[in-house]
């Protein structure tokens, strides 16, 4: 008898990943909070909500109700656009706040960073320029970045873009866009003043140029006065795109965002959105147009708002005893962020195992840069502790660097 033995075939290797998926990076604050995730770690490095303020309550009472009444409805499929009750109430808040708003105008999307990956579908192709702020939200980096453009940040102030800077760039980089968040900016915390966002949307008028106007905490002000959005100056009403989000004003697991923006760019992302998800959890929006139909949002975002403010000044407070002299750092008026530039030489990136020693944590500056990152600079997130715990994450802080 013949003995045949089995020899394994030969196995060919699998085509790679796409370009795009081997050069694009993780986010980095991701990273962090994976490293930072021990409970005795205080944690100034992720951007979340206080999650003893979600009205977990009156979100648990609008889920009962619709699938409780219409549980076929908040169970099956819907349209792409969004459930007509939330896109009805989400105009009625925009226009409320004083750009005239119609239901038709508004794409509900899966949390408002589908949003920026539908525009990135609908507005880039690859090698596409777009201008960002600098430094930028890491996350948008990272959304233009898989659609292959070509980054460029715009020089700025303590005041946001330079509008004179921003026409050169269009002029010379034609540009498919401009993507900022002007309120209460993630990373810096700052606003940008009504002044210079007029003159940034006359540029867009005169020059062509699509802008992304990210507003996802201009609710959290605890301080000042409200500044109108760019999408509202005559200059960029047919191009400017506004985002929205009830991720830091009623919760993030909720994933819910949207997009006010010009009809045809509007179609467009309605199509991509087809072929990303088909349409944001039908039952998410029921609720969260049943939570703004029977609760009053605004009192709830104003209580929030104002412990944020406490927490805001328990950091201020404490920051100059924590950061080596020299250092400096902006005092936002709202939002859940601030910006902090150590003196020149200061590594904030290769400063962060040893502060994360001491059992505290921030993000290092360079990531949120396009270009030549600033390496001095840190983001510290002051919403998710109260004052004792943001008191003693500085102290924490200030010994983690003196050791460094």
């Amino acid at each position: 008898m013949t003995v045949t033995e089995n020899v394994p075939a030969a196995t060919a290797s699998l085509p790679p990943l796409a370009a795009r998926a081997r050069s694009i990076g993780g986010s980095p604050v991701r990273d962090i909070l994976a490293v930072t995730a021990r409970p005795e770690v205080i944690n100034f490095a992720g951007g979340l909500p206080a999650p003893e303020l979600f009205d977990a309550e009156g979100i648990a009472a609008a889920y009962r109700d619709v699938l409780a009444e219409t549980p076929a409805r908040a169970l099956q499929y819907s349209t792409t656009e969004g459930e007509p009750a939330l896109r009805a109430a989400l105009a009625a808040r925009t226009s409320a706040r004083g750009l005239a708003t119609d239901a038709d105008d508004i794409l509900v999307t899966t949390g408002s960073q589908q949003a920026l990956s539908l525009l990135a579908t609908a507005l880039l192709e690859p090698g596409d320029t777009v201008l960002v702020e600098r430094p930028c939200y890491l996350a948008a980096l990272q959304a233009f970045g898989f659609a292959g453009a070509r980054v460029v940040a715009v020089p700025g102030d303590e005041h946001g873009i330079d509008p004179g800077a921003l026409e050169e760039l269009v002029v010379r980089e034609r540009p498919k866009l401009l993507y900022t968040v002007p309120t209460f900016s993630n990373p810096t915390g700052r606003t940008v003043p009504a002044a210079r966002r007029a003159a940034v949307a006359e540029v867009a008028g005169r020059c062509g140029l699509w802008i992304v106007e990210d507003d996802p905490y201009g609710e959290l002000r605890f301080e000042g006065e409200r500044v109108p959005w760019i999408a509202s100056y005559e200059g960029a009403r047919d191009r400017t795109v506004l985002l929205g989000s009830f991720s830091k004003v009623m919760a993030p697991g909720l994933r819910l965002g949207w997009l006010r923006a010009p009809a045809e760019l509007r179609r467009a992302c309605a199509v991509a959105k087809q072929a990303a998800d088909l349409h944001t959890p039908t039952v998410n929006q029921l609720a969260a147009a049943r939570y703004l139909a029977d609760r009053d949002l605004d009192a709830h975002v104003a209580r929030v708002a104002a412990v944020y403010g406490e927490r805001r000044d328990a950091m201020l407070a404490g920051l100059a005893d924590a950061l080596p002299a020299g250092s400096v750092w902006t005092r936002p008026e709202g939002g859940m962020f601030l910006w902090a530039r150590l003196p020149q030489g200061y590594d904030t990136t290769a400063l962060l195992p040893e502060v994360v020693r001491h059992d505290v944590a921030y993000v290092p500056g360079a990531p949120f840069h396009a270009g030549e990152p600033d390496r001095a600079t840190l983001r510290l997130c002051f919403v998710t502790q109260t004052p004792d715990e943001i008191a003693e994450g500085l102290r924490r802080l200030g010994e983690g660097l003196r050791a460094a």
